[in-house]
C-alpha cells in the first residue's frame, strides 16, 4: 500500500514539475511586438520588416512591427525600457541608441542599463560626396581646397552619424575649417545636386544613382571596407586615417532582465535569417549589409560605440535641445 502511495506521489510530483516548466517551453504563445524607433520606411523600419517575417514564422508566432518614431528614437527607446521584460516586446533601432544619450541633455536611458543587445541585424557605410563642378578629385584635394576656400557640407542632420562622422574627420583628424549644415536625410543629397552646398555627408542609400548618374561625385565611403553599391569609392581609411568608421547601424535589444534563454533563441534565429540570400539582395539593394553578431559582442560594440560618439559629441559641443 505504502509503496503505492509512493508512487502515486512521485507522478503527481513529477506532473507538477512538468507543469511548472511548461510556460520555458512554450515560448512564445503570443504575438511579439518590435516597436521600430524610426517612421515607417526608414532605414530601421526596412531592416525590422526584414527580419520580423522570417523570424515569426521560425517562432511560430507573428512579430508584429510598430513605428514609434520622434526624439531621434528616444521615444521608441523608452517605450520598450518601459515594457515587462517578459519576452514579448523589443526594440529596432539604429547608431542612434548609442549616441543619444550624450547628446540630448535628457534621453531617458543610459546605453547598456535599461535595455540590452538582441542581434545586430544590417550596417549602412556612410559617404562623403561633392558637386560635381567642385575641383577636388579626392579627398586629398577636398582637404586642401578647404584651406584655400571657405566650403560648406550638408549632412542628414545635427547629432546624426553624418554630422559627427565629418567633424571627426574634419576637424579633429585633418585639422581643417568646413562649416556644417544640417538637412533632412532626404533633403542633403537634393542640396549637393542644386549646388546649395558643395560637400555632402549622408548615409549612402540616396547617394548610389545620383553617383552613377554622374550628379555627384562620391569622394570616400566611412566604412573600414569597401561598399558593394560602389566598389571603386575608397575608405576614408585607406586615404590616410586608419581605423576611421563612421557607419550607421540597427540593432534589436530587449528590456534588461529577459531570460537569457529567449534572448539566445532569437539570437540564434536572428542569425540564421541574416545568412538567408533573398534577405541578403533585399539589403544589397537598400546598400545595406547584413551583419551578424552574438548577444556579448554586440553589447560590447554598443557601449564601445557610445564611448567613441561621446567624446565626439563633447569635442564638437553638438546638442539638438
Amino acid at each position: 500500500m505504502w509503496g503505492r502511495c509512493k508512487g502515486l506521489g512521485v507522478a503527481l510530483m513529477m506532473s507538477v514539475l512538468s507543469g511548472l516548466a511548461a510556460p520555458a517551453w512554450a515560448y512564445p504563445d503570443r504575438p511579439i511586438k518590435l516597436i521600430v524607433a524610426f517612421p515607417p520606411g526608414s532605414s530601421t523600419d526596412i531592416v525590422a520588416r526584414a527580419i520580423a517575417q522570417p523570424l515569426g514564422e521560425a517562432l511560430g508566432q507573428p512579430v508584429v512591427v510598430e513605428n514609434r518614431g520622434g526624439a531621434g528614437g528616444n521615444i521608441g527607446t523608452m517605450a520598450v525600457a518601459r515594457s515587462p521584460a517578459d519576452g514579448y516586446t523589443f526594440l529596432m533601432h539604429s547608431v542612434a541608441y548609442s549616441v543619444n544619450p550624450s547628446l540630448y541633455t535628457n534621453a531617458g536611458y543610459q546605453v547598456g542599463k535599461e535595455l540590452v543587445g538582441v542581434a545586430m541585424g544590417a550596417v549602412s557605410p556612410n559617404i562623403l560626396y561633392v558637386h560635381p563642378s567642385v575641383k577636388a578629385k579626392d579627398l586629398k584635394e577636398l582637404l586642401a581646397l578647404s584651406k584655400t576656400e571657405k566650403l560648406s557640407y550638408g549632412s542628414s542632420g545635427n547629432g546624426t552619424t553624418t554630422h559627427l562622422g565629418a567633424e571627426l574627420l574634419f576637424r579633429n583628424l585633418a585639422k581643417v575649417d568646413i562649416q556644417h549644415v544640417p538637412f533632412t536625410p532626404a533633403a542633403a543629397a537634393t542640396a549637393v545636386v542644386g549646388n546649395h552646398v558643395p560637400i555632402g555627408s549622408t548615409s549612402i542609400p540616396p547617394v548610389v544613382q545620383l553617383a552613377k548618374a554622374g550628379r555627384v561625385r562620391p569622394i570616400a565611403v566611412t566604412s573600414l571596407k569597401r561598399s558593394s553599391a560602389l566598389p571603386d569609392v575608397p575608405t576614408v581609411a585607406e586615404l590616410g586615417y586608419p581605423g576611421f568608421e563612421a557607419n550607421t547601424w540597427f540593432a534589436m535589444m530587449a528590456p534588461a532582465g529577459v531570460s537569457a534563454t529567449i534572448l539566445d533563441r532569437l539570437n540564434t534565429e536572428i542569425n540564421r535569417i541574416l545568412q538567408n540570400r533573398s534577405i541578403n539582395e533585399g539589403f544589397a539593394a537598400q546598400s545595406l549589409e547584413a551583419i551578424r553578431m552574438g548577444r556579448t559582442e554586440l553589447d560590447a560594440y554598443l557601449l564601445s560605440e557610445s564611448r567613441k560618439w561621446a567624446e565626439v559629441v563633447k569635442q564638437t559641443g553638438a546638442k539638438v535641445d
